[in-house]
C-alpha cells in the first residue's frame, strides 16, 4: 500500500481520506445540494454542465463550489512543462481570470465529455475523462484534454476530492481507457 506522510507519520491512503473529513463542519455547505450527486458518474456531469455556459451567462459558482470537498485540489496544466496547483477557491478564481482574459462571458464557452471511464469501489470512485473545450466562435477544432477525478461518498452523496489535467500530445496520447466506447 502506498504511504503519505504527515508531520512525520506515515499515512496510509484510507487514513489519508479519513483526515479530509477530520476537520470538516463545511461539508454541510450552505449552497444547496446539486443534483446528480447521488452517483460520482453524475458529479462529473454536473461539473462539465457548468463548464458550459453560453454568452451572456457564467456558471453558478457556489453550485460549482457545491460539488467538491472543501479541500479539494485541482491540478491544470500550465504550460507543457509545468502545472498549476488550486484549492476550490483559487479554481473558481482561475476562471474568473479565464473568463476576464478571453472575453468568455460574451462568447460563451462549452466544455463537453466525449468520453468516460469510471472505477466505482464503494465509497471511493476514479474517473478518467476525455473531454473537448472551446469557443461557440472558434472557426477551428476543439481542444481536448484528458482530467482525472477522485471523488468520495459521504453523507449519501458523492464529492470531488480532486481533479489532475493533462493535455494529449502526439507524445502523450489520451489513455487507452479512453480510446473508444461512449461516455
Amino acid at each position: 500500500m502506498r504511504r503519505f506522510w504527515k508531520r512525520g507519520t506515515a499515512l496510509t491512503l484510507p487514513l489519508l481520506v479519513a483526515s479530509l473529513f477530520a476537520d470538516t463542519p463545511a461539508l454541510a455547505q450552505d449552497a444547496p445540494i446539486p443534483p446528480g450527486t447521488d452517483t460520482a458518474e453524475g458529479v462529473v456531469h454536473e461539473l462539465y454542465d457548468m463548464c458550459t455556459f453560453d454568452a451572456g451567462t457564467l456558471p453558478d459558482w457556489d453550485a460549482m463550489r457545491a460539488l467538491f470537498l472543501p479541500q479539494a485540489t485541482v491540478v491544470l496544466r500550465a504550460t507543457r512543462t509545468s502545472n498549476t496547483i488550486f484549492s476550490v477557491d483559487g479554481f473558481v478564481e482561475d476562471w474568473h481570470r479565464f473568463i476576464a482574459r478571453d472575453n468568455v462571458e460574451e462568447r460563451g464557452f462549452t466544455e463537453e465529455i466525449v468520453r468516460m471511464s469510471a472505477t466505482v469501489f464503494g465509497d471511493i470512485a476514479h474517473i478518467l475523462v476525455l473531454y473537448e473545450a472551446s469557443f461557440p466562435d472558434w472557426d477551428r477544432p476543439p481542444q481536448p484534454g484528458v482530467d482525472f477525478i477522485q471523488l468520495i461518498k459521504n453523507d449519501g452523496r458523492w464529492w470531488i476530492v480532486s481533479i489532475a489535467n493533462e493535455i494529449p500530445t502526439p507524445n502523450r496520447p489520451v489513455p487507452e481507457a479512453l480510446r473508444g466506447g461512449g461516455n
